[in-house]
């Protein structure tokens, strides 16, 4: 006995599509917000980048992070020479990250030749 296939199964092509779209929205909140998570500080004014900055991340516990890359103990002037020095540089530090750590990468990265260094913080 043959049957006669005059119909579309499309239960298997929505459970391929839904678990499409689950990667898709899962993969575009890391995109959107960073990997690597800090709490910022917060300020009444903030600067609004229309470029592509340079993202150096201080962690609360003083892990250090360039665009989302792990930067190993004394390795930030190495991962930076690579980078043209006009490029412009932001800090996202943890509020609770100790001064004396982000004062000592700020100026090594201005000690390197960057000048247009910013933080950023959050608008309260």
């Amino acid at each position: 006995m043959e049957r006669e296939l005059n119909q579309i199964n499309v239960i298997p092509l929505v459970d391929v599509m839904l678990v499409l779209l689950v990667i898709v929205l899962t993969t575009a909140t890391f995109i959107s917000t960073g990997q690597v998570p800090v709490e910022l500080a917060k300020a009444t004014t903030a600067n609004d980048h229309k470029d592509v900055p340079l993202m150096i991340t201080l962690t609360a516990d003083g892990r250090l992070f360039v665009n989302d890359q792990a930067v190993p103990t004394n390795g930030l002037s190495t991962i930076l020479t690579a980078h043209s020095r006009e490029s412009l540089v932001v800090f996202r530090a943890d509020r609770v990250t100790v001064l004396e750590r982000f004062v000592g990468v700020v100026d090594e990265v201005r000690g390197l030749g960057f000048r247009q260094v910013s933080l950023e913080v959050l608008r309260s």
